[in-house]
């Protein structure tokens, strides 16, 4: 418990110097001078100094640790272009460091060594893995093979199919998660909500229509039987 706590206190740190306590000036400036902005080295070590507050006055090399780690991430990022795969490595590498940190001060190796050893022979484990990894880009790619004749006929089918593409995966995890759970109901209040969203829209071409339609459809078949498979 008082692990875990630790940890959140962590994330709550972040969460609030991240995001809330970060004037958007500072990340122009950081985005113009880099690691000559001063911006960068004060939102370092303001994140520093509320982990640490939180955490425990005993715990200063976890406190030097996020105020280097976050001065260097948000240094490397202010070199990146302003896409959303950069955003995510950012935030997925301070996450990355709270995690560290927290498991350096309250665990040793042994944990995770009986842990793989337990999920070499966990069959629930690898048929979860596998079916979570094949919700997500192999089925996308699955579908937009079998539905390739219908989107050949749209204009802007490009667009459409890049967008649906992670609107599928992201419905997908969630069926495949509420069938494990047995959450029958949720999927067909999904189903309902997403054809309310989707196919309201009266002066949408016959072919586009069909084509969400199938797609639709497929993907939803495929997160259910996934799921169901995964039970057996």
């Amino acid at each position: 418990m008082a692990a875990t706590i630790w940890l959140i206190k962590l994330l709550l740190a972040h969460l609030v110097t991240d995001f809330m306590l970060q004037p958007k000036r500072w990340i122009e400036q950081r985005i113009q001078k880099h690691f000559a902005a001063t911006t960068l080295y004060l939102h370092g070590l303001i994140t520093a100094v509320l982990a640490w507050a939180l955490i425990g006055w005993q715990y200063w090399l976890v406190a030097i640790t996020i105020l280097i780690s976050h001065i260097i991430i948000d240094g490397w990022k202010s070199y990146q272009k302003p896409l959303n795969s950069f955003f995510i490595i950012d935030q997925l590498l301070h996450v990355m460091v709270m995690v560290v940190c927290w498991y350096a001060n309250f665990y040793t190796t042994l944990p995770i060594e009986k842990t793989w050893v337990a999920l070499q022979t966990n069959l629930f484990f690898w048929k979860v893995l596998t079916g979570s990894i094949f919700v997500t880009l192999p089925a996308a790619i699955l579908i937009a093979q079998l539905t390739k004749q219908w989107r050949e006929k749209i204009n802007d089918a490009d667009t459409l199919a890049d967008a649906g593409k992670w609107i599928g995966i992201i419905e997908r995890i969630i069926i495949l998660l509420l069938v494990l759970k047995n959450e029958y109901a949720s999927i067909g209040l999904l189903i309902a909500a997403k054809s309310i969203i989707r196919f309201n829209e009266k002066d949408r071409p016959e072919v586009k229509t069909e084509y969400l339609v199938i797609g639709t459809l497929i993907s939803f078949v495929l997160a259910m039987l996934t799921g169901l498979l995964i039970k057996m």
